[in-house]
């Protein structure tokens, strides 16, 4: 069993963390991305599904492709954030199990199945986004999660070559400015949203 992370970790991935809307001026590498990942992946998926498909936009013209995909205030965030990630999620997913997830015929759970793929991608492929956003804090580094922008554009400009690929949600990455984030919203204790039965 592991032992209990101190106070200073719990803080700084999730007491203290925050989401950002700006950046500082400082860069993010390649080798941060590969860091974030290599971390990441080992966050747990069902039967190892692994759904998630990245797409980390660094260039000026990934940024302006994404940024036109997005709706109101996103589009200046995803162009002023050093990079912003696409999480996609695969819907194909069960074609890798025979290598993710070896010791039993998975594949087969899912086959002719699209509804229980679909389900599936999403569940999993959010789980990942959320194991991103970890990997992230616990590296250094910040993120700014989003919704608003247009899926299909999205998909259309980022994954036509992978039609079993769709976008989940995207999020900014960078060294977060603290004067770009609000006031802490509410966190309700234990009592209000919980029950144990």
């Amino acid at each position: 069993m592991s032992a209990k992370l101190d106070d200073a970790t719990l803080d700084a991935v999730f007491r203290e963390a925050r989401s950002y809307n700006g950046y500082l001026d400082q860069p993010v590498s390649e080798d941060d991305l590969h860091a974030i990942w290599e971390l990441m992946k080992w966050g747990p998926t069902s039967a190892n599904q692994m759904p998630a498909r990245l797409v980390w936009c660094s260039t000026p013209e990934a940024k302006e492709k994404l940024a036109a995909c997005a709706s109101g205030a996103n589009g200046p965030k995803i162009l002023a954030a050093p990079v912003t990630v696409i999480i996609g999620m695969d819907t194909n997913f069960h074609e890798y199990l025979p290598e993710l997830f070896p010791h039993v015929d998975a594949k087969a759970w899912f086959d002719g199945n699209a509804e229980l793929r679909e389900v599936s991608a999403f569940r999993n492929s959010t789980l990942q986004g959320a194991y991103f956003i970890i990997a992230a804090r616990m590296l250094g580094l910040d993120t700014g999660a989003m919704s608003g922008f247009d899926g299909g554009a999205v998909d259309k400009a980022f994954f036509a070559d992978q039609p079993g690929v769709r976008v989940n949600f995207i999020s900014t990455l960078g060294h977060g400015d603290p004067a770009s984030y609000h006031g802490r919203s509410p966190r309700p204790a234990f009592d209000k949203f919980n029950r144990i039965a």
